[in-house]
């Protein structure tokens, strides 16, 4: 009939990997959110999480790279799709840029957790950090 099969190791181990996601996202939701850039506090977490949930049950439900890599390139064209709408053009300037392609790498983070791959996962969360936080003194302002 109905059949039911709970892992608790399974269940421990994709809680630590969704957890370890969930935190390599927040220095640049914290960034984007304290300067009031729209998607913040929940928009990157739940990219991130979300990204690394698809992986994860790709990972355990395909066997083979190929059905695993149209699961990323589905993520990768979706977020491209999301990033898009944060991207805002005036007669004069884009932004909303900076927020867009953080999205996108917040979408790279998840997947880089999900595979195991901490290292690029840090230094994603790093690198997109120091950017959004310390290069705002060299963008150029528009006087308009």
């Amino acid at each position: 009939m109905f059949e039911f099969d709970l892992s608790l190791k399974l269940l421990g181990y994709h809680f630590i990997q969704l957890g370890i996601a969930f935190i390599l996202s927040l220095p640049i939701a914290l960034n984007r959110e304290t300067k009031d850039m729209g998607a913040g506090l929940r928009t990157f977490p739940l990219v991130s999480i979300a990204s690394c949930a698809f992986m994860l049950v790709a990972v355990d439900i395909y066997h083979g790279s190929d059905p695993e890599a149209r699961i990323m390139y589905a993520i990768i064209t979706g977020m491209g799709f999301i990033g898009g709408g944060a991207i805002f053009k005036s007669e004069n300037t884009v932004k909303g840029t900076a927020t867009a392609a953080s999205l996108w790498n917040t979408a790279a983070i998840g997947i880089s957790v999900a595979y195991g791959r901490y290292e690029i996962a840090i230094i994603l969360s790093v690198v997109n950090f120091l950017i959004l936080q310390f290069s705002e003194p060299f963008k150029r302002k528009n006087n308009s």
